[in-house]
């Protein structure tokens, strides 16, 4: 964790101090802050940074307006904090571009562990010693798209697609279960880790971002279907009707 560079935003200081404080402590050494969304802007323009932490309500904008640019610069998994959590507002900043939604008062453990669950699958798995990187790689073809494992890169006609941390290890699960049918929980505990905490809206948004990117139409998908009353599955190509 030494190396994870993390930007936490928030207009509270003595939050940011707390949240510092034990972050270090579970070993983050590379942390910055900025308590306002300029500030946070100005910092993500100017360093790259692994995962960020970006409070709703900042004094001159709010996170989630400003979340659309941040994403212009990282694919870096971006976790919301916030006093509300209804489920519009947890709809709003998945669709926004944020990858989890954290409601204040929060246990800051839980918030280190939401860190870490989110680092674990945005970053590539390190490569088995005697081998070389492309020796690793793994590119599930789909036709029309490819997700690249050991890249991170998801290609829809032969071009690269942004595709944010937590909407790529979603697809990319789906991916190494072609035709298998799985409900939002199963959905949600293999990819985000941590199944008490998760939601319907969660896994809702982010297939719907999958479909944007990978459907000719999203509102009649070919690929990543509904089967009514089951859960989801990826469609392999050569069973497309």
């Amino acid at each position: 964790m030494e190396e994870t560079a993390v930007l936490l935003v928030d207009d509270e200081p003595a939050l940011l101090l707390m949240l510092d404080m034990v972050l270090k402590k579970e070993g983050f050494r590379r942390i910055d802050h900025a308590e306002s969304a300029a500030a946070a802007l100005a910092r993500c323009r100017q360093k790259r940074y692994d995962i960020i932490l970006l409070d709703v309500m900042l004094p001159d904008k709010s996170g989630f307006a400003i979340c659309p640019f941040i994403r212009e610069t990282t694919d870096a998994p971006i976790l919301f904090v916030t006093a509300k959590g209804s489920d519009l507002d947890k709809l709003t900043g998945f669709a926004m571009g944020g990858d989890d939604y954290i409601t204040k008062p929060f246990n800051p453990l839980e918030v280190v562990a939401r860190m870490k669950a989110q680092l674990r699958r945005s970053k590539p798995q390190a490569e088995e010693p005697g081998k070389s990187a492309r020796a690793n790689a793994l590119v599930y073809d789909y036709g029309r798209f490819q997700v690249d494992e050991l890249a991170g890169e998801l290609r829809v006609e032969g071009k690269p697609v942004a595709c944010p941390a937590q909407v790529f290890q979603l697809l990319l699960f789906l991916c190494k279960h072609p035709n298998r049918i799985f409900t939002k929980d199963q959905l949600y505990e293999a990819v985000w880790s941590i199944d008490s905490m998760g939601d319907d809206h969660t896994v809702i948004v982010h297939i719907r971002r999958i479909r944007e990117r990978i459907e000719r139409d999203p509102g009649q998908p070919d690929y990543l279907v509904t089967i009514r009353g089951l859960g989801y599955k990826l469609v392999p190509p050569q069973e497309l009707p």
